[in-house]
């Protein structure tokens, strides 16, 4: 059986069910066998040999056919709905049931009716999903021409052509591709986050076949690989083809999710289809999410049915006792049954009797009513307009209708970086040149004034200048025009130092092909101000300095690399000078530059910190002139460095080292990572109301941290921030630990609570309990460590370290590392989770927390389709936690009160009148109330408290974080407030029988005719009953709309309209045996005992919950209640606002040096690989020196 999941980008409306479990285990079945791949080129009767999965996906799970049963079997699987279909069968035997069938079939067709409509509705999608992503068209070389197929047709052996900025269908070898020696460039930012270009190039074997067809489809290469994995950065395998055998590695493969850019076209050998690629094999499984208080509710209705268990057993041995004393020696009026021969088959009898009758301590209506509420709230998420994203024309989203009062209770936020917290946009914002700013505007009195439009720098001069960009100090042209030298220097070595590949698509329209957008960034702001990279060969150079062509001869590239955290070049310059241009880190240059540097580095640090306190990207630029004589030698030296095969890399090391010294500082840039908007208000607002946020990224340590102190989630005034960075087990483990004793010393103790509990050996996982530190702290933790930490010995470490942090930074993440991290805090600290991402490499910890939310950003809608919640920015998330979840949390929570209390109220006044009519299971009510009672008499004014209640509006759920806390905490609806709800219950149901009773018994109307028969007295305590639940409802209500007023006095009119109906002549004389309630309310009605006695049950009932609610905020006060105060003190004392004063904090220098995640292009640009044709470039270069 072939296993099919959903491709990342092709997840459905609804991806909250495990539609696929069983194929994924057979699929885990068969790699688990599979030691060793084996596939051949254009060999389908070959491949097929294998049972290799195509890239078809099924998500959805009913067909035509077999929806109706496949859906009533899960629904029955529901122990309510099993429990219902039980009680119909029993109710269909005449012995036991004391209700008419209908009374169950009703409530229990409606139910199952509702959700099954939705249910095929979420399935419609799934298939409309499937359908879309299974049709995606897809170019396959077959029969000797490149065809067009679909995605579902692609199968492993095919050779694919790939286009520009199209999506990779499979994970596929590299064949070859329209760049030189075979090239190709991909975006992988829905893989690993990151937005860097990176290269991949076919091994020599199989690049010259270009889009040669006809070699293409003569390639009969095998390829013997490793079995799928989730392993993104590892590949290993071979490559046989005409009698020599190639290695592979993961540079020659391109990963299904990838993005291929600013390459013409590729093609490529499928060797992953559908399951099988490294994308889905990180996309984690998809389960069904349940809500905190969906659990909850499933062991109070078992508590319920044990209670109900207890009731009939009691019942039963009173039935019982009465039949051997009264019953049996009362047989001349009340003969038994022919089946029945004793008390105790009678008492058995009843036992079922009341197990029928008392069914409504368990109502079906429940989850109905609870399915009706989530949608309902699930419809003002995707009518917010204040959610809704203009630039996009995209609102919010609710994609699953089963989380929403989970969003009120959340405490653990998880949170992509890139694309998320960020726009993924990278501006040039300022500069520090010879110890002077640029990039503020100033007036003529040298006052800083507001950013304007009209204050943007006029480009025009330069007819190579990018349009989109955009400067607002006009000092910084006029000192690039007056031709200052330091101003040249600096802008020249940005113009330089760097590997960004240059291409004129057309006259004066140059694109850059950059490894990272901060590259991208610094090289388009040197072409605005005059010095324009043109163009490179692996020996030159090319720059256009305010219109002038100058030629710099490239001598030498000192790569970055994430040790050096620098770059550098040696060039020599038109005028016959050799000089070093480096950019780095800025804690790095500072300790190479030149003694002579010592007062203008000092400037220019502070410069750094005033650029980091605004969150800006910064790096330091200097430069130095070399002796030929010295290059000369140190030229030498490189080359045996280079050509060594020992040690390659150390030794190089040195020899760069050697060089890089005495440089003389220009200054230093700071580029804007740019946050979404409100993304640091938003997290502040998030951490007042007591909620966690970690950053879980696949980005470099440096702008991980960088961003983290940009949005507020590090703060200057922290008192420490962890670095974790081992690279073995107990290197890891002294970290960590280490940090627990600086933020708790005791907490290394034995006697320390939770070191005795793990002395124990308890079972794993065990609710960890929170600890609380000695101070405000923040932790960074690396992928690398992440990997030692999340073993099974280590991983409590981590989380009571972790937890113990303000916030977490975890970088140079897998995507199964993601989820790893959110599984892991489920486990331990039994609290709701929430992840936030934008791309595929968040799929996992989205489907990982209990709560997913996807963002639609640059990074397409991968995440957004498989979460359960999406919109365009971050900023959205506090109102969807803070104003919707709050409201949705509180809503269930008044319901379930309500409707817990409503259905023992009414139901165990059955229990009191047993007592009376000598335990024979006879109902109080008449049949149809008991029919309507629930669905019909308190259904709208219960839904119309839960759908509009307010407890405060939305403006002082986002001024007061603090009312978020008891969701957090589940104060408003656990066991011991459902224990609150019995009680209520039973003392309601003993007023709502006694007092009618008391009111009844041996009663008389004016004309002297008795009124104690059971119709009447029914007809009251059913009144009665209704009169009460109304005035509790109505006393529940803070939030009155006029559908609250017309749902709650409607129903209560409502009510005695049907009620009326029931009772009259015409209904009753033409279904005698239906409706036999004849008269009974026109004679009843008009009864002043009965409006006393519903006065004063009202008044009875109505007395205890009115003192609880107004004693208990002053006896039992939450800090809610005090908020709650503030906010009524400030509506009937409006004050104006307070603006707070800005408080600058000396700030620790963050550098975020990102110019590259991994080894730069250098070696690819001085070997020459990366150009399409020299003769072509030195043509541009002399027609554009022709031009004015």
């Amino acid at each position: 059986m072939k296993y099919v999941i959903t491709f990342i980008s092709e997840i459905p409306w609804d991806c909250s069910w495990d539609c696929t479990t069983m194929h994924k285990r057979g699929n885990e079945d068969r790699q688990n066998e599979e030691g060793e791949r084996i596939l051949q080129a254009n060999n389908r009767r070959f491949n097929s040999l294998f049972e290799y999965p195509d890239n078809s996906i099924k998500t959805s799970k009913y067909g035509f056919f077999n929806f109706l049963p496949m859906n009533l079997f899960e629904q029955f699987q529901r122990l309510a709905n099993a429990y219902f279909l039980i009680l119909l069968f029993l109710q269909l035997v005449p012995e036991i049931s004391s209700l008419a069938w209908y009374t169950t079939v009703i409530p229990l067709i409606v139910v199952l009716s509702i959700t099954g409509v939705k249910d095929a509705v979420d399935d419609v999608k799934r298939h409309q999903s499937d359908q879309q992503v299974n049709n995606r068209s897809v170019l396959i070389l077959a029969n000797g021409r490149v065809e067009e197929d679909k995605w579902r047709n692609v199968q492993v052996g095919d050779i694919i052509k790939l286009e520009s900025d199209r999506p990779v269908t499979a994970d596929v070898l590299l064949l070859s591709s329209s760049e030189p020696y075979g090239l190709t460039y991909i975006e992988t930012a829905d893989l690993d986050g990151e937005t860097n270009l990176k290269v991949k190039q076919a091994i020599s074997a199989t690049c010259d076949m270009e889009d040669n067809l006809e070699l293409l489809s003569a390639f009969n290469g095998e390829v013997r690989c490793e079995p799928p994995n989730n392993k993104l950065d590892k590949f290993s395998g071979t490559l046989s083809y005409l009698g020599d055998t190639y290695l592979l590695d993961s540079e020659r493969l391109l990963l299904r999710g990838c993005i291929i850019r600013n390459t013409d076209w590729c093609y490529g050998l499928v060797v992953y289809t559908g399951p099988d690629t490294k994308l889905m094999q990180n996309s984690g499984r998809s389960t069904f999410k349940r809500t905190h208080i969906d659990h909850l509710m499933n062991v109070l209705v078992l508590w319920i049915f044990l209670l109900l268990g207890g009731m009939c057993f009691l019942l039963a041995i009173g039935h019982g006792i009465w039949e051997s004393n009264r019953g049996y020696h009362f047989q001349a009026f009340l003969p038994w049954e022919h089946y029945i021969t004793s008390a105790a088959t009678s008492s058995s009898l009843a036992f079922w009797s009341y197990f029928i009758v008392l069914n409504t301590m368990v109502p079906i209506s429940l989850y109905v009513s609870v399915e009706i509420i989530r949608l309902g709230n699930s419809y003002y998420i995707n009518w917010d307009r204040k959610m809704f994203y203009a630039p996009k024309n995209t609102p919010a989203q609710a994609r699953t209708t089963t989380l929403n009062e989970e969003l009120g209770q959340v405490e653990y936020v998880f949170s992509d970086k890139t694309g998320t917290l960020t726009e993924n946009v990278m501006i040039f914002k300022k500069c520090s040149i010879n110890g002077k700013t640029y990039g503020c505007s100033y007036d003529d009195n040298g006052q800083y004034v507001p950013k304007s439009p009209n204050d943007k720098v006029d480009f025009s001069y330069n007819h190579l200048a990018d349009p989109k960009f955009s400067f607002y100090d006009k000092t910084l042209v006029e000192a690039v025009k007056s031709e200052d030298p330091l101003v040249y220097l600096f802008f020249l070595c940005l113009s330089l130092c760097h590997t960004v590949i240059s291409e004129e698509k057309a006259e004066g329209e140059l694109v850059y092909q950059a490894q990272s957008p901060d590259e991208g960034a610094l090289v388009t702001a040197t072409r605005n101000f005059g010095l324009v990279f043109y163009s490179r060969t692996p020996e030159s150079i090319t720059v256009i300095e305010m219109g002038k062509i100058r030629v710099y001869r490239l001598l030498a590239i000192l790569d970055f690399s994430n040790e050096r955290k620098r770059m550098s070049v040696i060039v020599r310059t038109p005028e016959d000078r050799v000089m070093l241009f480096c950019k780095g880190a800025d804690t790095i240059i500072y300790e190479l530059l030149h003694p002579s540097c010592a007062s203008l580095s000092d400037v220019t640090m502070d410069h750094l910190d005033d650029f980091a306190s605004e969150g800006l990207r910064t790096l330091m630029v200097a430069y130095r002139e070399l002796d030929k004589a010295f290059f000369q030698t140190w030229i030498k030296k490189h080359g045996e460095a280079w050509l060594t095969l020992e040690d390659r890399e150390r030794k190089l090391a040195l020899v760069y080292k050697e060089i890089e010294r005495d440089l003389m500082l220009l200054g230093a840039t700071a580029i804007e990572d740019k946050l979404q908007k409100e993304v640091p208000e938003t997290i502040v607002t998030l951490s007042k109301a007591k909620i966690k946020i970690w950053v879980l990224t696949g980005d470099k340590q440096e702008t991980a941290v960088n961003i983290a102190y940009s949005c507020r989630i590090f703060r200057d005034e922290m008192d420490g921030v962890f670095m974790v960075e081992g690279t073995d087990s107990e290197t890891v483990l002294q970290e960590l630990r280490t940090a627990r004793k600086k933020m708790k010393p005791e907490s290394l103790l034995e006697s320390d609570p939770i070191n005795i509990y793990l002395a124990r050996k308890p079972k794993m996982p065990f609710k960890a309990l929170d600890e609380v530190p000695n101070g405000s702290y923040g932790l960074v933790i690396s992928g690398c460590s992440l990997a030692y930490a999340l073993e099974r010995n280590l991983e409590f470490e981590l989380l009571r370290t972790a937890c113990m942090c303000k916030g977490v930074v975890c970088c140079r993440m897998t995507p199964l590392q993601k989820a790893q991290v959110v599984n892991l805090v489920k486990r331990y600290k039994k609290v709701v989770t929430l992840a936030i991402g934008d791309g595929a490499n968040d799929i996992g910890m989205i489907k990982a927390a209990h709560i997913g939310v996807g963002i639609s950003g640059h990074e397409g809608m991968q995440a957004t389709l498989s979460s359960d919640f999406s919109f365009c920015q971050f900023r959205y998330l506090q109102r969807l936690l803070l104003v919707h979840g709050r409201w949705s949390y509180n809503r269930m929570c008044k319901f379930l009160s309500y409707f817990f209390y409503k259905n023992f109220a009414f139901t165990l006044v059955h229990f009191w009148y047993a007592f009376f009519n000598g335990f024979s299971a006879q109902t109080v009510y008449d049949i149809w109330f008991i029919t309507f009672y629930n669905l019909v008499y308190t259904s709208l004014p219960v839904l119309g408290l839960s759908l509009f209640e307010k407890d405060v509006n939305e403006t002082w759920s986002l001024c007061y974080p603090e009312l978020y806390e008891p969701g957090q905490h589940n104060l408003y609806f656990n066991k011991k407030e459902f224990v609150k709800c019995l009680l209520h219950g039973i003392y309601n149901s003993f007023v709502l029988f006694f007092v009618p009773m008391g009111t009844i018994f041996n009663s008389e109307r004016s004309d002297g005719k008795d009124i104690s028969d059971f119709q009447s007295f029914s007809l009251l305590v059913q009144t009665t009953l209704i009169w009460v639940m109304t005035m509790q409802i109505a006393l529940r209500t803070t939030s009155w709309t006029m559908v609250n007023h017309a749902f709650t006095w409607g129903s209560l009119g409502l009510y005695f309209c049907i009620l009326l109906l029931l009772c009259s002549d015409g209904l009753c004389l033409m279904f005698p045996s239906v409706f036999n309630f004849l008269g009974v309310a026109r004679n009843s009605l008009g009864q002043p005992q009965m409006w006393l006695c519903l006065i004063l049950s009202t008044v009875l009932c109505m007395v205890p919950l009115i003192g609880y609610k107004f004693l208990r905020p002053l006896l039992w006060p939450i800090n809610v209640d005090k908020v709650l105060n503030r906010i009524h003190f400030c509506l009937k004392h409006p004050t104006s606002p307070q603006i707070p004063a800005k408080i600058k904090h000396p700030s620790q220098r963050r550098s975020a040096y990102a110019f590259s995640h991994k080894q730069g292009f250098g070696f690819l640009i001085t070997s020459g690989k990366t150009q399409k044709s020299s003769a072509l470039a030195k043509s541009t270069v002399k027609r554009k020196s022709r031009c004015p």
